[in-house]
């Protein structure tokens, strides 16, 4: 089983830019996809991106595309989530998530889920 803790959200203004972290232990990220996905207040789940095991491919939602990067270091078994020009409409608890299936992710499937990291962006 592996364990993911998010770190890194925080208030920040919009246009700026914020980097979130997923640390996993337990057992080597590099055997998993990692998603990420988020939950704004009083709204549902929603899924953001998602990276593949070694990294090769990518995928995100159409409201992140081309501000949003994911990336991964399996040597410190951490994946990134870059989120540039944020908007109020961004804030959310962001939550990541790993799973052996990266096709998943895009029905929002995965099997193991940090506790989330809230970030908040004012206008």
């Amino acid at each position: 089983q592996v364990h993911l803790a998010e770190s890194g959200g925080g208030w920040v203004q919009a246009g700026t830019s914020l980097r979130l972290s997923c640390v996993a232990s337990g057992r080597t990220l590099s055997r998993y996809a990692v998603g990420w996905f988020r939950q704004a207040p009083g709204k549902e789940r929603e899924r953001v991106g998602a990276i593949s095991r070694t990294g090769g491919s990518t995928w995100y939602a159409e409201s992140v595309k081309d501000r949003f990067t994911i990336s991964r270091d399996n040597a410190k078994n951490t994946v990134y989530l870059l989120m540039n020009a944020l908007k109020p409409e961004d804030t959310a608890v962001y939550y990541c998530a790993a799973n052996d299936d990266f096709t998943a992710f895009r029905v929002g499937l995965a099997n193991y889920w940090g506790q989330g990291t809230l970030v908040t962006v004012s206008s």
